[in-house]
C-alpha cells in the first residue's frame, strides 16, 4: 500500500462533512475562489511509491493523456504561472508532483499517460507508478480525468476509467482546451462524453469545460474542488 493519511481523512468517495455539496451556486463558487485564494506551495517529487508523501489532507489527482494541460490548467486555477512546469513536449513530466493548498487540500499532478516523447521503458516506468498511484491512495477525495475537448474520450483513457471503476475511486472528466474547439463541436463532445460516463461506476456525472488560456470553466472546478477540501477551521498550519 503507498503510504497514506491519518485516521482523520474521511472515505474518498464519502460527500464532504460540511454541506457544502447541498449549498446555492453562489455560495459554492464563493467558497472555490476562496480556497484557491490561499497559498500554494510545492511539497515533493515523487519517482516511485516509497517517496510518495504522507499527508493528512484530502487529496485531488489531476490524471490525463500526455500534453492533455495539466499542468497548466493547476497553475491557472491556483494564479501561479510557474507553480508546475509546463511543456508544449508530450512526456515532461515524469513524476508525481504534490502541492498544499492552503492547509486544506493537497493537488498531484501525475505524469501523462499514453504518447509521449521519452524512452519507452520510462514511459512504462511512470505510468506503472500512475496506475499504482490511482488504485492505492488512501487520501485520494477524487481523481480529475483530464480530456482534450477537440479529440474527447480515448482508448487509453478508458484503460484508466476502468481501472478507477475497479478500484473504486471516484473521478469526475474535465475537458480541457475548450478554447480551441467551437461551440456546436464543443457541445457535441460534452453531449458524448456525458453518455459514456453514465456506465461507468465511479465516474462523477457532471462533465466539466475548461480553458487554462480564457479560464473558462475554473469558476466551477475551484467550486467542485472546494467541496473536497478541509474546512477552514481545520486548516493544516504549515
Amino acid at each position: 500500500m503507498i503510504p497514506g493519511a491519518g485516521a482523520d481523512v474521511t472515505d474518498r468517495n464519502d460527500p464532504p462533512g460540511d454541506g457544502s455539496a447541498a449549498a446555492p451556486e453562489s455560495v459554492l463558487l464563493e467558497a472555490g475562489r476562496h480556497l484557491f485564494a490561499q497559498p500554494c506551495r510545492f511539497v515533493v517529487s515523487a519517482a516511485s511509491t516509497a517517496q510518495i508523501p504522507e499527508t493528512t489532507l484530502p487529496e485531488v489527482a489531476f490524471a490525463g493523456r500526455s500534453n492533455v494541460g495539466k499542468s497548466s490548467l493547476i497553475n491557472a486555477l491556483v494564479g501561479q504561472r510557474m507553480l508546475a512546469r509546463t511543456s508544449n513536449t508530450p512526456g515532461r513530466t515524469q513524476l508525481l508532483n504534490f502541492f498544499d493548498l492552503g492547509g486544506r487540500l493537497m493537488l498531484t499532478d501525475l505524469p501523462g499517460y499514453g504518447f509521449a516523447k521519452a524512452p519507452k521503458d520510462r514511459v512504462e516506468q511512470w505510468t506503472a507508478l500512475v496506475r499504482a498511484y490511482l488504485q492505492g491512495r488512501p487520501p485520494l477525495r477524487r481523481a480529475l480525468l483530464l480530456i482534450d475537448a477537440r479529440h474527447g474520450i480515448k482508448g487509453v483513457d478508458r484503460e484508466i476509467m476502468t481501472l478507477l471503476d475497479r478500484t473504486a475511486v471516484s473521478y469526475q472528466v474535465v475537458l480541457t482546451k475548450a478554447d480551441k474547439v467551437k461551440p456546436p463541436p464543443l457541445e457535441a463532445v460534452t453531449t458524448a462524453t456525458t453518455t459514456e460516463l453514465t456506465g461507468h461506476t465511479a465516474a462523477h456525472p457532471e462533465v466539466l469545460t475548461t480553458s487554462a488560456a480564457t479560464l473558462a470553466g475554473l469558476p466551477e472546478l475551484r467550486a467542485a474542488l472546494a467541496t473536497l477540501a478541509r474546512p477552514e477551521a481545520q486548516r493544516e498550519m504549515p
